[in-house]
């Protein structure tokens, strides 16, 4: 392996478009699912031990994320006569695009019913505790372009984190936004402008 990919052969990056897509990554168990599996391939006892939870319940997940694309069999293995499935990702990097999508509601939800930052707030806590939290949070009045555009650039660094070499012994999260804020003080306009007539 060269230490950015996985022992196995996935795709780059690929869109969610459906909102089962979508919500697949809206529980934390399949979202550190998918982490691990940027490691290399894995069975669901692998991923059940891993996780400290029962073999059924991860099967449960590994099949909702295998139904909505984010997963597959990669290999197999012949264990006790019976044969035993091996789940990688299907993409490096999954970003949600709704551009051509059908958009309505399906009955399980919003499509973005989801908040990382929930998941960030949950299990950051323990390092903010022991003074091993760093993280920022500023706020700028800009316009859609502006936003856009950290977008894109934010979507970037996401991606280069995601490649990163899996080689430290420690896991770190990466948490990372742009949000409209709306009860947020602003300035009243300057005397004499033009904005206040």
């Amino acid at each position: 392996m060269d230490g950015k990919t996985p022992d196995y052969d996935l795709e780059d990056r690929r869109a969610l478009t459906r909102p089962d897509q979508v919500r697949a990554l809206a529980h934390p168990l399949r979202t550190t699912i998918l982490g691990l599996l940027h490691e290399r391939a894995a069975s669901v006892t692998e991923l059940a031990t891993a996780v400290g939870r029962p073999k059924s319940t991860v099967a449960h997940h590994v099949k909702v994320l295998a139904d909505a694309g984010l997963l597959t069999v990669v290999r197999t293995r012949r264990v006790r006569a019976i044969e035993e499935a091996f789940y990688g990702r299907t993409a490096r990097l999954f970003h949600v695009s709704l551009e051509g999508a059908d958009e309505k509601d399906d009955g399980g939800g919003s499509p973005l019913d989801f908040n990382d930052f929930e998941v960030a707030a949950r299990e950051s806590r323990p390092a903010y505790l022991e003074g091993q939290l760093w993280g920022f949070l500023r706020h700028a009045r800009i316009d859609e372009a502006q936003k856009e555009e950290f977008w894109h650039r934010m979507a970037a660094l996401v991606e280069e984190f995601d490649t990163l070499p899996r080689r430290g012994d420690q896991v770190h999260g990466f948490a990372i936004g742009v949000y409209p804020v709306a009860d947020y003080p602003q300035l009243p306009p300057p005397a004499g402008s033009d904005e206040g007539r």
